[in-house]
């Protein structure tokens, strides 16, 4: 929050990006800070009227901005919400930019930084569900802070048993009828009711992928369907709402803490 607030920029290709426009309410009842994730150019050409000649001339101005967008930190959640500008600040690219500026803030000494995507489980779980085998299960998961959720908890005692600050889980099988794994069925049970309690250990596996899908790092499956092969990644069902362009940021944070409170309730995400 401290460097949100207080942000470095940082030059990636001929662009320079930083944080602006913050408003920190992180003393408030339900805190949060909002921000701009802005890119922005050394110099650039503008077009003003010269009164006297009554015409239009180019004009040089310093670090003209090319596109911002608009962003709500949660805290109670370490939660982020952010606006998709096409062309300029797409997901990915938001992500990586958030991370470097955090990173650069404290001089990328002893400091890290991740946004990992939040998955609608019901595009996740429709995309399970139309795989005939799955080939390949992978995951690349870290820490939860604060939530956790109920159906990957063993695994979570695990990172934290090895003070592991990220692990990584692949399982792979490409004959006969392919991994045997639960994880389509999970997200269904899931969606249908947030108490589901297996009557099974959900395996290593299935609970990274889980826990990747739930913002804890990214995950991917691999399986065929109608003779073809299909990649299924967490972040390519990424959660996502409408909202204004220009937001008033209490607005914002109100909708973005109710989506974070139905994605807890959904998939009964629980505090240690």
């Amino acid at each position: 929050m401290n460097a949100i607030s207080n942000a470095a920029t940082i030059s990636a290709g001929k662009a320079k990006w930083t944080i602006t426009n913050v408003m920190d309410r992180r003393d408030e009842n339900m805190p949060f800070l909002f921000g701009k994730l802005s890119k922005f150019s050394d110099e650039g050409h503008v077009t003003v009227v010269d009164t006297q000649k009554k015409s239009e001339v180019d004009a040089i101005a310093e670090n003209l901005l090319i596109a911002s967008a608009n962003f709500v930190y949660l805290p109670l959640y370490s939660g982020l919400a952010y606006m998709h500008v096409w062309n300029h600040i797409e997901a990915d690219v938001f992500a990586r930019r958030f991370k470097d500026i955090i990173e650069a803030t404290y001089e990328n000494f002893f400091v890290g930084c991740s946004v990992e995507a939040v998955s609608d489980y019901r595009t996740f779980g429709v995309k399970l569900q139309g795989l005939d085998r799955i080939r390949e299960l992978s995951a690349r998961i870290h820490p939860p802070n604060p939530l956790f959720g109920r159906l990957w908890s063993s695994l979570n005692r695990y990172v934290k048993e090895r003070n592991a600050s990220e692990v990584t889980v692949k399982e792979s099988q490409d004959s006969g009828s392919g991994l045997a794994t639960q994880i389509a069925n999970l997200v269904s049970q899931i969606l249908e009711n947030s108490s589901y309690e297996p009557d099974f250990d959900v395996a290593m596996g299935d609970a990274a992928v889980l826990m990747a899908a739930d913002g804890y790092g990214s995950g991917r499956v691999v399986g065929d369907q109608d003779g073809e092969e299909v990649t299924i990644r967490t972040s390519d069902a990424q959660k996502t709402f409408l909202f204004s362009k220009e937001p008033v940021p209490a607005e914002l944070a109100d909708e973005a803490e109710r989506h974070f409170r139905r994605i807890n309730s959904e998939r009964d995400m629980r505090h240690p």
